[in-house]
């Protein structure tokens, strides 16, 4: 096989050469296609663009496939947890048992933040959307801790401010919760585990002794795992360019969480919950929308099944319905939406129609039904996949510096008017 491609362009050809990935993917280097012919290449989207290389995530949409650092998301998520998985993600191994104490020791002990914070987030109005609330939250990181604004310091420099992120965004991301409610923050509790002092810190009251339920920790510990990298999708390529111009990892992390608010990336398991909000106030007939969605004249669509990079079933939507049967049978909630939910799935896994298109129900779908079912409302699921993907985030962002990658600067084609010629105020 060729290691490259010709193009050839007004009489002349060009050499480009072939990158071959680990796992047998190929792209074209176009990095000096403009300085030798005049050409860029058009991909509006980056559909179709290789923006790096990257040793972190390999996904197989046809396939069903998604790997972290080498190991199957099936593995990581049935032997692994959340904090193992981010370490896995961030520093390229699994850790040995002395490493993970320390690498989870060291967490526990950034959990808190500055007194000052607090402050910041009384001045947010209760109708604050807590993304916006999570994503300023993050960027202040860079007043309270200077020294992180230069990503170019000493390596325990560096570390110390991811190890900050990954401590403080479960506190951040409670109090957000915690400001639409227009409740008093509660603080970290260290003699819990990641997700249990999430949960505690979002549910808990400070007159309570809130008992975190064992099952709904474990399939939030599941959720993270499973959100907790995908390749350079919006939010994580906007992490990695923002970075690209040697800004700090809390600004880069805070950047990637707007990104990700936005509702055609994190909001789609929000859109689900919608949907359901949707059949239920039309009187909950679930075939009737079935065949509706089946009708390619019908505007209305099935949120939450199918996925646009996987062409197959979406590898994590097995390992979440089971933690989602799980939370639901533990809790015995008698919640319409979620019978509706049921039967949307059941036809969708049996239905000719769906199966023949292999529009299964993916993460998204069953995410939002846990989160649903645990009593997260829906303006606070991207603030779940925020925290999710953080690992992700801190992972793309710390190669990309590693990698020394140049300043992100995409090329465009000029469509606009061409020299004109000025004409003074008192004459037009």
């Amino acid at each position: 096989m060729s290691d490259t491609a010709e193009l050839k362009f007004n009489g002349n050809t060009y050499q480009l050469p072939v990158i071959t990935g680990s796992e047998n993917e190929q792209g074209i280097q176009i990095s000096n296609l403009r300085a030798e012919s005049g050409l860029i290449t058009m991909d509006p989207g980056f559909k179709n663009t290789g923006s790096t290389q990257s040793a972190i995530t390999f996904l197989d949409g046809e396939k069903g496939i998604l790997r972290y650092r080498g190991y199957s998301i099936e593995d990581l998520a049935d032997r692994s947890t959340f904090l193992e998985v981010a370490y896995l993600l961030i520093y390229g191994d699994l850790p040995s048992a002395e490493a993970f104490a320390k690498f989870r020791q060291e967490i526990t002990f950034h959990t808190l933040v500055h007194e000052d914070i607090k402050k910041i987030l009384d001045g947010f109005p209760s109708n604050a959307h807590p993304m916006g609330v999570l994503s300023s939250l993050v960027c202040t990181l860079t007043a309270f801790y200077p020294k992180s604004l230069d990503p170019n310091r000493s390596w325990d420099e560096v570390n110390l401010s991811i190890i900050r992120i990954l401590a403080k965004m479960p506190t951040f991301a409670a109090w957000s919760y915690k400001n639409e409610m227009g409740h008093p923050v509660i603080y970290p509790d260290n003699k819990l585990d990641y997700c249990s002092n999430f949960l505690r810190m979002m549910f808990g009251l400070p007159t309570d002794n809130y008992e975190v339920d064992p099952v709904v920790a474990s399939a939030l510990d599941k959720l993270l795992i499973l959100h907790a990298d995908h390749e350079q999708n919006c939010s994580t390529s906007t992490v990695r360019i923002v970075g690209s111009s040697q800004a700090s990892l809390y600004s880069a992390i805070s950047a990637g969480i707007n990104a990700l608010w936005g509702p055609l990336h994190g909001g789609a398991n929000q859109a689900v919950i919608e949907m359901l909000e949707q059949i239920k106030a039309d009187g909950g007939d679930t075939a009737k929308f079935i065949a509706k969605a089946k009708d390619k004249n019908d505007s209305f669509r099935l949120m939450g099944f199918g996925h646009r990079v996987y062409k197959n079933f979406d590898p994590r939507a097995k390992i979440i319905k089971k933690a989602a049967d799980d939370v639901l049978n533990k809790l015995g909630i008698n919640d319409p939406i979620l019978e509706i939910a049921k039967k949307l799935e059941e036809t969708a896994l049996n239905d000719e129609y769906f199966v023949e298109r292999k529009l299964y129900p993916n993460v998204d779908f069953y995410s939002g039904i846990i989160y649903r079912a645990i009593g997260i409302p829906t303006e606070m699921f991207t603030v779940m996949f925020a925290l999710g993907r953080l690992p992700g985030w801190i992972a793309q962002w710390k190669e990309m510096r590693e990698n020394r990658e140049p300043i992100g600067r995409p090329r465009q084609i000029y469509t606009g008017p061409q020299l004109r010629e000025y004409v003074d105020l008192n004459k037009r």
